[in-house]
């Protein structure tokens, strides 16, 4: 929920990493098909059931949301230092993405050929933010005053401003995903 929310409000967007890290994600409707599917035809064993199938950078799923939103977002691209720097941490603050170096190399990286092999499959990314948005909009008034994931607006601007003031050090200015 966290990015085509955060997306669609626009402005300056705090992007982790850089647009080519691998994240991997599944639409919930998606996961309870294959488990559906797994059920009803008897199959067993032990499988990754993430996806998208086909893979996923986070520059690409940031570009996607503005695109199915029409934002006017400006991705500010931050490295892994400069986040861990400013406490800004992968899955809890940045949902979906984590560091691809360190404890966490290859978490976004493990292979679904199995589960893919026994049918599972995945909705276009469009699909997923499209309908994650109209889902959310349609939330009471209080669900929507504060989202359960991502960093808050509060901290995102401070980072933002941080990284602002820091411009040149460590970062490259606002820019679009490649």
């Amino acid at each position: 929920t966290y990015w085509p929310v955060r997306i669609s409000r626009g402005g300056d967007v705090l992007a982790p990493g850089a647009p080519d890290h691998p994240i991997q994600f599944i639409d919930a409707r998606d996961l309870a098909a294959f488990i559906v599917h797994t059920m009803e035809d008897r199959i067993t064993g032990t499988y990754n059931a993430t996806g998208p199938v086909g893979g996923a950078t986070i520059g690409g799923l940031l570009d996607t949301c503005k695109k199915e939103t029409g934002s006017d977002a400006s991705f500010v691209w931050a490295n892994v230092e400069t986040l861990a720097k400013h406490n800004v941490r992968g899955w809890v603050d940045m949902p979906v993405w984590l560091p691809p170096e360190g404890d966490t190399a290859g978490f976004c990286s493990v292979s679904i050929a199995a589960a893919k092999a026994k049918g599972l499959t995945s909705r276009p990314v469009e699909e997923t933010v499209r309908d994650t948005l109209a889902w959310w909009n349609e939330q009471p008034e209080e669900r929507r005053a504060k989202l359960r994931a991502g960093i808050s607006p509060e901290r995102e601007a401070e980072v933002l401003a941080a990284l602002t003031a820091d411009e040149g050090a460590a970062d490259a200015p606002a820019t679009e995903a490649p």
